[in-house]
């Protein structure tokens, strides 16, 4: 009788896995939703195409031109909150919500959300066993797996990350931004065959120039020199 009671038992446990993977129409929907909403703010700032018009834009967002910087900001500061609170709810019930689950490119949805908030050490074992799983691009897991480096101060694998530190003018009293760089790499000489392996379509030169940046290889050591106040 025990036997038949945990035969049955594997079996549920079976049947519920397969369903947890079944195609999710409605998640789809709404990590579009989230992902849509996720860029929406950061496009406004970042992206030439959209801010080379603050007038305009202004105007359509009803600030003041002088206001607009710091009112996206604060909108994409609140959209990621909201983002991250229902994300995090996601993970919890599903998992990591790969391709099985809902498809690509919305498989990628929730990777955003989780690079743009503090959260990446808690979710990167997540991340990195739905990567190996073929359920996400392995190459968004090195991209979070070097932002958590950078942020513990340790050199980065892939070369995905920069950084800028920003002084303050003794002249004049006001922050000023340096120079950014990439951060330092682990192994910058093999970097390009490590991304390549990863499925990075870019090398990491083509990385620094995308960001206006002169690549150059930067150490730790330089980087503990850097003014930074």
């Amino acid at each position: 009788m025990k036997g038949i009671i945990m035969v049955l038992l594997l079996l549920s446990a079976a049947f519920a896995a397969v369903g947890q993977i079944r195609f999710n129409p409605a998640l789809k929907r709404e990590l579009d939703s989230i992902h849509a909403v996720d860029q929406k703010w950061r496009s406004m700032l970042f992206d030439p195409r959209t801010n080379r018009q603050p007038d305009s834009l202004a105007a359509a967002l009803g600030v003041r031109k002088e206001e607009l910087g710091s009112y996206i900001s604060r909108r994409m500061l609140q959209t990621d909150s909201s983002n991250q609170v229902r994300v995090r709810a996601i993970l919890k019930q599903y998992g990591y919500p790969g391709k099985s689950l809902v498809g690509t490119p919305t498989n990628e949805a929730a990777w955003y959300v989780l690079q743009h908030s503090q959260d990446i050490k808690t979710y990167l074992p997540l991340i990195k066993t739905a990567a190996n799983r073929g359920e996400l691009p392995f190459y968004l897991y090195g991209q979070m797996l070097d932002r958590q480096l950078m942020r513990e101060g340790k050199a980065q694998i892939y070369g995905t990350q920069a950084m800028g530190y920003s002084i303050t003018n003794p002249a004049t009293g006001k922050r000023e931004g340096q120079p950014p760089f990439i951060w330092p790499i682990k192994d910058a000489a093999k970097v390009n065959e490590l991304r390549k392996k990863a499925g990075f379509p870019t090398t990491v030169e083509q990385v620094a120039a995308s960001l206006g940046i002169p690549y150059r290889v930067v150490t730790l050591e330089e980087v503990a020199r850097m003014p930074k106040n």
